[in-house]
């Protein structure tokens, strides 16, 4: 006998969770149905776990040696990755209770097992405990996100080739890695185990790190790995990884030609792929397109009562716009008067030293749209909060249409830059223009004065830039 519910939703991640708790909110009855751990891959293998390391690689890096600027010195100082490790498993612990009590709070019922459709409003589940229920409902939303994507013909074995869930869950430091990949989740790996001790070289198959950001953001990041010893090799193509006695070996072609990287790990992080091969799509007339869910504005399939969000349709694969799907998804099956998914509104993060932040077009991407625009760019060096901090590199870049002043992009590399884009985000969404940031009086002495900086900028205008 099957049950029946307004709601069913596969997947309890960042999307699946926050979809269940707004649909809770609008009176709906919700299955939320989750294979292993509420808080999917971010709260569990991702996003939480990694802050929580790179926190710690920030003081790791303080006080081996970055203290002399500030007047103190450590000696026979012992870093303890294990006990970073550990601290970051119960951060996500902790979160993760907070989503079952949220579940509760909101009278939600959580089935645990793996579901797959078996028409437009009905769901098999195979619960964990080796029995199939059937589910019911109006609506379904699909939220079942994405996995790590491997070089084909590569196996990993958690050992020596990993990807990020297996580097998470990693107690022992490398004595070495050759992280392939220097997108975000390359590059944070390769800020905390350098910070570590670690010998890092971070490989790149395109011709800059960070290729989906701004270019010049992407080579201040580079000057500031290079002076923490991470090595990058940019233009290099992987051709192979072989497992060693010692670890492993890859070999690469680049600028200089073919040559062989040894270490003790090889960490791939080039992308993600969806998980849909399980849900059965074809059995409701799902559409997808090499595996990932098509939808539209409002995250609806081509099968009017089937939505999909988060990782799983591609149209940006992060936690946080895995929420705003989620949210927009329930609220437009709910009938609720709202705007269509905007892909530029989308901010984006590289929780690196400095961090990387930013949303919408890049100053190239809007030119080769055909657009004409006019830039603001301003630098943390004169700054005097980052000169405090002790963080005075990087900038702001601000890219606004010509003619109308609309903000159409941003770009942020410097200390706490993830905190800063927000106002820029904002101003975007709600049609302000750098006229608006500029008027805006900002405290003193503060970061964000250098996103206030930017904005005058655009116009020409900065104060105190020469």
């Amino acid at each position: 006998m099957s049950q029946s519910y307004d709601l069913i939703i596969l997947g309890g991640g960042p999307g699946g969770y926050v979809a269940a708790i707004r649909a809770a909110q609008l009176g709906l009855k919700v299955a939320l149905v989750e294979r292993e751990h509420l808080g999917g891959v971010c709260l569990n293998w991702g996003c939480i776990p990694t802050k929580a390391l790179l926190r710690n690689a920030e003081i790791a890096r303080l006080v081996t040696g970055g203290g002399k600027e500030f007047g103190f010195a450590a000696e026979n100082v012992t870093l303890d990755y294990a006990a970073a490790v550990e601290r970051s498993r119960k951060i996500s612990a902790r979160l993760v209770k907070g989503v079952e009590l949220l579940m509760k709070g909101n009278a939600i019922e959580v089935i645990w097992g793996s579901g797959r459709l078996t028409s437009p409003t009905s769901v098999e589940v195979a619960l964990n405990d080796g029995a199939v229920q059937t589910l019911e409902a109006q609506h379904i939303i699909l939220a079942t996100g994405s996995r790590a994507r491997l070089i084909p013909g590569v196996e990993a074995d958690g050992e020596t080739i990993l990807t990020a869930r297996h580097a998470l869950a990693r107690r022992e430091l490398p004595a070495s890695a050759v992280i392939i990949g220097a997108g975000p989740i390359g590059l944070e790996f390769a800020t905390v185990w350098a910070s570590y001790g670690a010998q890092v070289t971070v490989v790149e198959m395109l011709d800059h790190i960070l290729p989906a950001e701004d270019e010049d953001a992407a080579k201040e990041l580079a000057r500031s790995l290079k002076r923490q010893k991470i090595k990058t090799l940019e233009s290099t193509r992987v051709e192979g990884i072989e497992k060693t006695e010692t670890g492993v070996t890859v070999r690469v072609t680049g600028p200089k030609g073919e040559s062989v990287l040894a270490a003790e790990v090889a960490l791939v992080a080039i992308g993600v792929r969806p998980n849909s091969e399980d849900l059965a799509l074809e059995a409701a007339g799902v559409v997808t397109e090499r595996g990932w869910v098509k939808v539209d504005g409002f995250m609806q399939t081509n099968i009017s009562s089937i939505y999909a969000i988060g990782d799983l349709n591609g149209l940006l694969p992060l936690a946080h716009v895995a929420s705003a799907q989620g949210i927009l998804a329930v609220e437009h099956l709910s009938g609720q008067a709202i705007q269509p998914f905007d892909v530029n509104a989308m901010p984006r993060g590289t929780y690196t030293s400095p961090q990387v932040a930013s949303f919408g077009l890049s100053e190239a991407k809007a030119l080769e749209q055909g657009l004409a625009v006019k830039v603001g760019q301003f630098p943390f060096l004169p700054n005097g909060k980052a000169l405090g901090l002790g963080e005075n590199a990087g900038f702001v870049k601000v890219v606004a249409e010509e003619q109308s002043h609309a903000i159409v992009g941003a770009v942020i590399v410097g200390p706490e830059a993830t905190e800063l884009l927000p106002e820029l985000v904002l101003a975007h969404t709600a049609g302000l223009s750098p006229h608006d940031i500029a008027a805006t009086v900002h405290a003193h002495p503060t970061l964000n004065e250098a996103v206030m900086e930017a904005a005058h900028g655009v116009f020409g205008k900065a104060i105190h830039l020469g």
